[in-house]
């Protein structure tokens, strides 16, 4: 068992959560966790480049002037790769960079890269993080007192309350739904704050479906 520290919004420590290793795959597991990023990352792409070859460039194929007796380079037409507007040697086509991944790898992934924020003491809960209003300073001081000096990744049961329209301003500060947590967020940031509440319905949720599926979570 992780025991996470749990604090106020003075920062004071007020209770702690456990996490049991066993629902995150036991151990970090630095492969999965890099082919699942490099996965997600590849997926983000559009592979919609596109330039075009020397039959594509909209021009004359007249040769420019004669082979011999001008003093110049030899050249060919207006349309050849070396000169200005011409087309490309190597031209790029549409192509797509998505990446496989089992679902059981998947999901495992995502939680194994919140058992590494566990490990690393990364993991920053707030018993009641609640706002009566869209107050950025607050909001930063809140980051001060958890000693949050490096980007943070808020995740919240929702993301239009007072919280999140505090947090939208400040740079270093990522804003999700805690249930769509995943392995390229958690590991783009080195933070993750997140409220009691939500984070407790969240472990639950893992939990029941970990019994549901009985090992997938450690295949």
């Amino acid at each position: 068992m992780i025991d996470i520290p749990v604090h106020n919004m003075t920062g004071k420590q007020v209770g702690s959560i456990s996490l049991d290793e066993e629902l995150f795959g036991r151990e970090v597991r630095p492969q999965l966790l890099k082919q699942a990023y490099v996965r997600y990352h590849a997926n983000r792409r559009l592979g919609t480049s596109k330039t075009k070859t020397r039959s594509e460039v909209k021009g004359s194929s007249r040769k420019l002037f004669r082979q011999k007796g001008t003093g110049n380079a030899r050249r060919g037409n207006k349309k050849a790769n070396i000169l200005r507007g011409g087309g490309h040697a190597m031209a790029k086509r549409p192509r797509s960079f998505r990446l496989g991944m089992p679902r059981k790898m998947r999901r495992l992934a995502n939680r194994n890269a919140l058992l590494a924020k566990a490990v690393d003491g990364e993991i920053k809960v707030v018993d009641k993080l609640h706002f009566d209003k869209p107050d950025t300073k607050q909001f930063n001081t809140l980051l001060d007192v958890l000693q949050i000096n490096r980007s943070c990744l808020l995740a919240l049961a929702c993301t239009k309350c007072n919280e999140a329209l505090s947090a939208r301003n400040i740079q270093q500060v990522h804003l999700t739904q805690i249930d769509r947590l995943n392995v390229f967020d958690l590991l783009n940031n080195r933070y993750l704050l997140a409220d009691k509440q939500a984070f407790e319905a969240y472990l639950e949720q893992i939990s029941e479906k970990f019994d549901a599926a009985g090992e997938e979570a450690v295949q």
